[in-house]
């Protein structure tokens, strides 16, 4: 199996920063993607970022120019979302997840998810 730790929700003003962190561990053989979906109330999951393989940044229309994904030099297995300029319409659930390989006969990725936490950017 795979867990996930994941840190680094809250309460912040508009214009301000959080930062996110998600390791990953257990049964994890290789990392295709590895970033976090959003979900407001009332509304589907969107991808809001991830890491591809090689460390490839991927970002949603969104958010670009205000969040940065990072992966850790030691854990390559965790990664940080830093969310600066903080917006209203970025309050949401943040999950992070990963597609993954457990093994090396894994033809195809599996995903799992965090359990997710809350950012709330409210005045």
């Amino acid at each position: 199996q795979v867990q996930f730790v994941e840190s680094g929700g809250g309460l912040v003003q508009p214009g301000g920063s959080l930062r996110l962190s998600c390791a990953a561990s257990g049964s994890i053989f290789s990392i295709t993607f590895m970033g976090w979906y959003r979900q407001c109330p009332g509304k589907e999951r969107e991808l809001v970022s991830r890491l591809t393989s090689d460390g490839s940044p991927n970002y949603a229309d969104s958010v670009k120019g205000r969040f940065t994904i990072s992966r850790d030099n030691a854990n390559k297995n965790m990664v940080y979302l830093q969310m600066d300029s903080l917006e209203p319409e970025d309050t949401a659930v943040y999950y992070c997840y990963a597609d993954l390989k457990r093994a090396p006969r894994d033809r195809n990725d599996y995903r799992y998810w965090g359990q997710g936490t809350q950012v709330t950017v409210s005045s």
